[in-house]
């Protein structure tokens, strides 16, 4: 059987059209942002309506809740949709509501999205304080039932606290190094080797606002900064997490963004004259462009293991021994 190739972080306006493009782009497995800022009743509502696409589109997609699930994939010729959280919202205040969303599904939780949460510090914060007293218990809690702790938008205090705090391998699902591009959501040097140090994974992301040269980062540049960190963090401690937002409206930019907890549009990354998505590189429009990055990767001179880890092996392992309880 091939190597799979797995997306580890997409929050699109989920069509037939999408689903489609997933499997011409040969994509096996997808972490599918489902919610934000909702709370634990509007995330089981989101659940419903991704219940009703598998009903729609079972030949294309269906919901992931194992590593076996990636092999049913490739074997049927279908996506795995793999659910995730970019708030702790979901679980508002209860920390019981940890293992009832991931029977539901649940397989990603970041603690925080920008801000302080409950759990932890966002990137955007001026003060990181770390994970909060309940942020702890949290954590211990995720690693007891399998449900990833992803600090792909916390602050650097947080996220090395989280590695050191957590039994168990964390994940940075979609960022890349600051010292590639010095967005606030990229990571340091520190928080990437804590991470390998941990067996954690980290998936590069795509996102224009995270690429050096924003949309007109050429897929050269990108492949070269894949290798030189698969080199500095080992070649089985990365993946793909392209944060690929296709298709959604710039008025989904406020939800991601402000949520509730402001009034005000919150610009966050890139130009506040231009508030919405920015666009792709013009090397990946879609799920069908997953080859161009594959073979972008080979011209940097990465062996074939290498590569076949980074589009998906990688990420495979890592589920495997992250989505079920403590044995």
């Amino acid at each position: 059987m091939t190597a799979p190739r797995i997306d580890a972080l997409q929050y699109a306006n989920w069509s037939e059209k999408i689903f489609r493009q997933m499997r011409e782009g040969g994509v096996d497995a997808v972490h599918a942002t489902i919610t934000y800022h909702e709370n634990f009743r509007e995330t089981v509502l989101n659940i419903e309506a991704w219940n009703r696409r598998f009903e729609r589109h079972p030949d294309l997609i269906f919901q992931g809740f194992s590593a076996a699930d990636i092999t049913l994939a490739q074997d049927t010729g279908r996506t795995a949709i793999f659910f995730g959280s970019q708030n702790p919202s979901c679980i508002e205040d209860d920390i019981g509501l940890v293992e009832v969303l991931h029977r539901l599904g649940l397989r990603f939780m970041q603690l925080s999205y920008n801000n302080q949460s409950l759990l932890a510090t966002g990137c955007y914060e001026a003060e990181d304080t770390g994970l909060t007293r309940m942020g702890r218990e949290v954590v211990t809690e995720m690693n007891r039932v399998g449900l990833v702790v992803d600090m792909s938008h916390s602050g650097e205090r947080s996220t090395l606290e989280a590695i050191d705090h957590s039994t168990r391998p964390i994940a940075i699902t979609h960022a890349n190094p600051a010292s590639w591009h010095a967005a606030r959501r990229n990571k340091s040097d520190r928080v990437l080797d804590a991470l390998s140090e941990s067996g954690g994974m980290l998936g590069f992301s795509l996102y224009p606002h995270h690429l050096r040269g924003g949309s007109d980062c050429t897929l050269t540049d990108f492949c070269e900064m894949v290798a030189r960190t698969a080199d500095r963090i080992g070649p089985d401690r990365v993946g793909i997490g392209t944060d690929l937002c296709q298709d959604q409206p710039d008025s989904v930019v406020d939800w991601m963004r402000a949520g509730r907890w402001t009034k005000r549009m919150d610009y966050g990354e890139g130009s506040a004259a231009a508030p919405g998505f920015p666009p792709m590189p013009g090397w990946f429009r879609d799920n069908r462009d997953f080859g161009q990055i594959e073979a972008g990767l080979r011209g940097t001179g990465l062996s074939d293991t290498d590569v076949a880890g980074i589009m998906g092996t990688n990420w495979r392992a890592f589920f495997d021994r992250s989505f079920g309880p403590v044995s």
